[in-house]
């Protein structure tokens, strides 16, 4: 059905014929909530180079006060949820502490409105000295020009 619809509107925006309100694409937010997908990508730029030099600091003044992390694994159904700024930082600082050497290579970034995905290559050794190297991405919603909302996934591979 969404294909069709999105076919439907690809057609007909060819062609130059108007697009019935019933089939008009969401619109971007509008007010403070409206930035440039660009102004977003060098966020996302900056929010990597953080996580890659380890800097908690820097991570969390992209951040805003109520922002969320749902982590990639954990014991509900989205990871593990963290709420407020108390709650992320000690999360950030936690995955530096299982991942003391943890890097973040080969990061790529696209926006669209306000939310945003980043994908990246992770790699780190826990404190029992085996192995990580996974791919995964990160989606997240923004508001006000930070990251309100992270959302990480990454894939499932035994370390090695």
């Amino acid at each position: 059905m969404r294909a069709s619809i999105t076919s439907g509107l690809i057609a007909l925006m060819l062609t130059g014929a108007a697009v019935p309100p019933s089939m008009s694409l969401p619109q971007p937010p509008t007010g403070s909530n409206a930035r440039s997908d660009a102004e977003s990508v060098r966020l996302l730029e900056r929010f990597a180079d953080a996580w890659i030099r380890h800097d908690l600091d820097a991570l969390m003044s992209m951040m805003t006060d109520d922002c969320v992390f749902e982590s990639s694994a954990g014991p509900q159904v989205d990871g593990r949820r963290s709420e407020g700024k108390q709650a992320v930082r000690a999360a950030y600082a936690a995955v530096f502490e299982t991942f003391q050497d943890a890097h973040w290579a080969n990061p790529r970034h696209f926006v669209a409105a306000n939310r945003g995905v980043s994908e990246w290559t992770f790699s780190g050794t826990q404190t029992d000295g085996k192995r990580v190297e996974v791919t995964g991405c990160d989606l997240f919603t923004f508001r006000d020009g930070k990251i309100a909302i992270k959302n990480s996934y990454r894939k499932n591979r035994p370390a090695i």
